[in-house]
C-alpha cells in the first residue's frame, strides 16, 4: 500500500521545526505507564517558526479536552486514549488531532498545514485526525474514528 502525500508541491508552504524540547517529551508521553486519558496540546509560535508545547493534561476526556481547545485558532494534539474494542480488549492508541476551525486567519492555517506532517513524522504517529470546529471533538467521534484500526 503507497501512503499518499498530501500537499506535495506546495513549497510556499512554511514548514516549523518541533521544538527539540517538545520532540523529548512527545518521545516520554509515548511510553508513558498512565492508563489515563492524556494530552498534549501543542500551537505553532509563529516568531520562532516553531511548533512548541503549550498545556499537557492528565485524565482528561474527549469533553473536557474540547472545552481547552481555542475555537478560532488552530491547536495540534497528541491525545492517549482508553479504547475499549467491540470484544472487549483495551487499548491505549496514540491520536494526532489538528485541530482546524473553520474562520481562523488563512496565514495561521498555512503555518499549521504546512507543519502537520513534519509534527506527525516527528511524534511517529500513524492515528491522524482533523476537526474543523471544536464541538467535533467527542468521544463518540474519537470511537468512531478509531473503529478504522484493527
Amino acid at each position: 500500500m503507497e501512503k499518499l502525500r498530501f500537499g506535495e508541491g506546495s513549497d510556499s508552504l512554511v514548514v516549523c521545526e518541533v521544538d527539540p524540547e517538545l520532540t523529548e517529551k512527545l518521545r516520554k508521553f509515548r511510553f508513558r505507564k498512565e492508563t489515563d486519558n492524556a494530552a498534549i496540546i501543542m500551537k505553532v509560535d509563529k516568531d520562532r517558526q516553531m511548533v512548541v508545547l503549550e498545556e499537557e493534561f492528565q485524565n482528561i476526556s474527549p469533553e473536557e479536552l474540547k472545552m481547552e481547545l481555542p475555537e478560532r485558532q488552530p491547536r495540534f494534539v497528541v491525545y492517549s486514549y482508553k479504547y475499549v474494542h467491540d470484544d472487549g480488549r483495551v487499548s491505549y492508541p496514540l491520536c494526532f488531532i489538528f485541530s482546524s476551525p473553520v474562520g481562523c486567519k488563512p496565514e495561521q492555517q498555512m503555518m499549521y498545514a504546512g507543519s502537520k506532517n513534519r509534527l506527525v513524522q516527528t511524534a511517529e504517529l500513524t492515528k491522524v485526525f482533523e476537526i474543523r470546529t471544536t464541538d467535533d471533538l467527542t468521544e463518540a467521534w474519537l470511537q468512531e474514528k478509531l473503529s478504522f484500526f484493527r
